[in-house]
C-alpha cells in the first residue's frame, strides 16, 4: 500500500465547494488503495484578513500573537475538509501542528522544522483514517505554537512526506504545474512536463511562486517527489524529482517585485567596512540578496545590495547607526526594481546565454542595474515598468513560446486581482 500527500493551497479550499472538491480527491485515492494525508493552506485570504486584523489594533504586533492568531486560519480548513471527508463515508483525522508532531525552532513567525514525531500520524494511517494536518504550524520543544513563513504549507508537506516515507507528495495549487514564466505575465509560457530539483530550487529563490524554496530543499535533501498539479481539472502536472526528462538550454524565467535596491554612498573604503556593514545587518535577522561594490575613488566606495522591502522598517535604523557610524555619505532606498531571472542546466555549458540575455535586454532599451550568477542562474535587477516587456522579449529570444495562449479559467475575476496584487 502506497503513501501520498497532498498539499492544498488557500485558492484550492477557498470556498466550500473547493473543500468537497478536494474531500473528493483523497476519498478517491482512498478507495483506490493508497494510504492519504493532506496538507491544508487557510481558505482563501484569510491568512491576510487576520494580518489586517491584527494591524488594525497594533501596527507592531508582537510576534508570538501573531503566530497564535494566524495559525487559525489552517485549523479551520484542516477541521472543514475533514467534516467534508466524514461526508463522503470515509473516515478523517485533522491534526494541528502540534498534535502532528511538528517540532520547530523558537523563531517565531520564521520558524524553520527540526523533526517530526510521527508515531501519532502513523497510528491515524493504519487504522484507516484520511489524514489532515494544518500546514504553516508546529511547535517548539517547550509547546510554543510557531509559524513557518509565507508558503510555509508547502514546506509542511514534503518535510511530513519525508519523514512518513511517502511514494509521492502532490502540491495541488490554482495552476497545473510548474511554467517556463509566469503564464499571466508571459501568456505564451509553457507547462513544463519536468524539472530538477536544482533548477526548481534556483526559479524558488529568484521569486517563481509554484514552491516555497525551503519546501524545494526539503525535497532534495531526502529525495521526495513532488507533483505541482491544479485543484480544478485533471491536466498533467509537472514532476520535479533528481533529473528532468530533458536538460534545458534555459527551463525558465522567475521575477521577484518584492524586493529592494540599497545603496550606501560615501563609504570609506578600508578592509572590514563591508563586514561590519553586513554583520549589522544580519544581526537584525534580514536576508541580503545580491551586492556590489564599485571600484574606489579618493578613498570612497559605494555599496549597493537588495533586501526584501518588507523589512525595511528594521533594516532604516540599522543603515542609520551605520552610515553615522563609519562616517558615509548617506544610504538610497529604490523599491521600484524587479529582480529577473534565467534559469536553465545550459548555462553551465553555454557561455553565450549571459551575452544574449544582455543583448535582448539592451535592444529593449531595458538598463541593467545590477547582475549576480549562479552555475545555472543568472540575476539582473531592473526598473520594474520594464519587468513585463523582459520577461516576455526574453521568453521569445530563447525559444521557450508555446504554440498556444494561455488561459486561466480557474479563478474568478476578484480571486485573479487579488493574486496579481500580491504580485504572485
Amino acid at each position: 500500500m502506497s503513501l501520498l500527500v497532498t498539499k492544498f493551497g488557500g485558492t484550492s479550499v477557498a470556498t466550500p465547494e473547493r473543500m468537497c472538491r478536494a474531500a473528493q480527491r483523497l476519498v478517491d485515492y482512498q478507495r483506490q488503495g493508497h494510504q492519504v494525508l493532506a496538507v491544508v493552506s487557510a481558505m482563501g485570504s484569510s491568512t491576510d484578513d487576520l494580518l489586517a486584523l491584527a494591524h488594525e489594533v497594533n501596527p507592531a504586533p508582537p510576534e508570538r500573537e501573531l503566530d497564535l492568531l494566524l495559525a487559525t486560519g489552517e485549523i479551520v480548513s484542516m477541521s472543514i475538509l475533514a467534516m467534508a471527508v466524514e461526508s463522503l463515508g470515509c473516515r478523517a483525522q485533522s491534526f494541528t501542528g502540534h498534535q502532528a508532531g511538528i517540532v520547530t525552532t523558537a523563531r517565531h513567525n520564521r520558524a524553520q522544522i527540526a523533526h517530526i514525531k510521527t508515531e501519532r500520524l502513523e497510528r491515524a494511517l493504519d487504522e484507516g483514517n484520511i489524514v489532515i494536518v494544518a500546514g504553516f504550524q508546529g511547535f517548539t520543544k517547550t509547546g510554543e505554537l510557531t509559524t513557518l513563513g509565507r508558503g510555509g504549507s508547502d514546506t509542511s508537506a514534503v518535510a511530513l512526506a519525508a519523514a512518513l516515507h511517502a511514494d509521492l507528495c502532490e502540491i495541488y495549487s490554482d495552476v497545473d504545474g510548474v511554467y517556463t514564466a509566469d503564464p499571466r505575465v508571459v501568456p505564451r509560457a509553457q507547462k513544463l512536463e519536468s524539472i530538477s530539483y536544482e533548477e526548481m530550487l534556483e526559479l524558488s529563490a529568484a521569486g517563481s511562486g509554484a514552491l516555497q524554496m525551503r519546501a524545494v530543499e526539503f525535497a532534495r535533501n531526502f529525495n521526495v517527489t513532488l507533483y505541482c498539479r491544479s485543484a480544478f481539472s485533471d491536466n498533467p502536472g509537472t514532476f520535479v524529482k533528481e533529473e528532468a526528462v530533458e536538460q534545458a538550454l534555459v527551463s525558465g524565467i522567475a521575477y521577484d517585485n518584492s524586493e529592494a535596491k540599497i545603496t550606501i554612498r560615501g563609504v570609506p573604503d578600508t578592509k572590514g567596512i563591508a563586514a561590519d556593514v553586513f554583520s549589522a545587518i544580519a544581526k537584525a535577522h534580514i536576508n541580503v540578496d545580491m551586492i556590489v561594490q564599485n571600484i574606489s575613488e579618493h578613498g570612497l566606495t559605494d555599496i549597493s545590495f537588495t533586501a526584501p522591502a518588507g523589512d525595511l522598517d528594521r533594516l532604516r535604523p540599522v543603515l542609520d547607526k551605520q552610515v553615522a557610524r563609519l562616517g558615509a555619505r548617506e544610504y538610497l532606498v529604490d523599491t521600484k526594481i524587479t529582480k529577473l531571472s534565467l534559469v536553465g542546466a545550459g548555462l553551465r555549458t553555454n557561455p553565450g546565454i549571459a551575452a544574449k540575455m544582455f543583448k535582448v535586454l539592451s535592444q529593449n532599451d531595458i538598463n541593467i542595474e545590477m547582475i549576480s550568477t549562479s552555475a545555472i542562474r543568472i540575476s539582473v535587477v531592473i526598473d520594474t515598468k520594464k519587468s513585463q516587456t523582459a520577461q516576455q522579449a526574453l521568453h521569445t529570444a530563447f525559444d521557450l513560446d508555446a504554440k498556444q495562449v494561455f488561459r486561466e479559467a480557474t479563478l474568478s475575476k476578484e480571486e485573479r486581482a487579488a493574486k496579481a496584487k500580491k504580485g504572485r
